[in-house]
């Protein structure tokens, strides 16, 4: 368990949007402001435990997984970088969100896969790269790689993280990994809640910047930066 700070590059929906409030409602736990919260109504007996490893990480979609920093690499430059990364004219993705199983746990993902937020996603993981600290012998067996596809063990090598590039899958995590058995009523009951909240469509039109103080820490907000159309 790391004794000191990690940070990441995520996609999280601004804070005064129904996005914000239902992933954080059904974590039980806002990223902003580090505060629990309590669950909607109706959620299992077993919600706090079906929902415990996404919790830790606040409601989001990943883009550059998350790094120790490398170093002579300071928090105040990776602020900055956000803000240069962010202010570069670019094509705003927008995707049509859906509530589905994806790897064995339930997530707002895609409809349909979209070019501009794979590049977007390509584009946090190079650009960012600088940052990170390399990757230890712990770390990378952490990721288990007798069981990552050749290509996915050389994403690890190279960017610290398999699931980048071609592999990306952009998902924004509501469960932990559930059971086939229970998967399906899961999903459908989530499918309610969401529709409950009538969003057809999503930009995917900011940055934030995470912060893990040290391994036992929950993620938090300590940057968001609005990405120039």
């Amino acid at each position: 368990m790391a004794n000191h700070p990690r940070y990441a590059i995520y996609y999280a929906p601004a804070q005064d949007s129904m996005l914000h409030r239902f992933g954080s409602a059904m974590l039980g736990y806002d990223a902003v402001d580090g505060a629990d919260l309590p669950f909607p109504d109706g959620v299992a007996a077993d919600w706090r435990e079906l929902t415990e490893d996404p919790r830790k990480y606040g409601f989001h979609a990943t883009l550059k997984a998350p790094i120790s920093l490398a170093d002579g690499k300071h928090e105040a430059e990776l602020f900055e970088a956000c803000a240069t990364f962010a202010s570069r004219a670019r094509r705003i993705p927008v995707i049509e969100p859906v509530v589905d199983a994806i790897s064995g746990f339930i997530a707002v993902i895609p409809g349909k896969r979209s070019e501009e937020l794979q590049q977007l996603a390509a584009d946090c993981v190079t650009e960012f790269d600088g940052f990170r600290a390399p990757l230890t012998a712990e770390d990378r067996a952490r990721r288990n790689p007798a069981k990552l596809t050749a290509r996915q063990c050389e994403h690890l090598d190279r960017w610290g993280y398999p699931y980048v590039m071609e592999e990306f899958r952009f998902h924004m995590t509501l469960t932990g990994r559930l059971s086939d058995e229970r998967r399906g009523k899961v999903v459908a009951w989530l499918r309610e809640r969401f529709a409950a909240i009538g969003l057809t469509t999503l930009a995917v039109d900011r940055i934030a910047l995470f912060r893990q103080a040290d391994g036992g820490s929950r993620f938090r907000i300590i940057g968001s930066w609005p990405l120039r159309a």
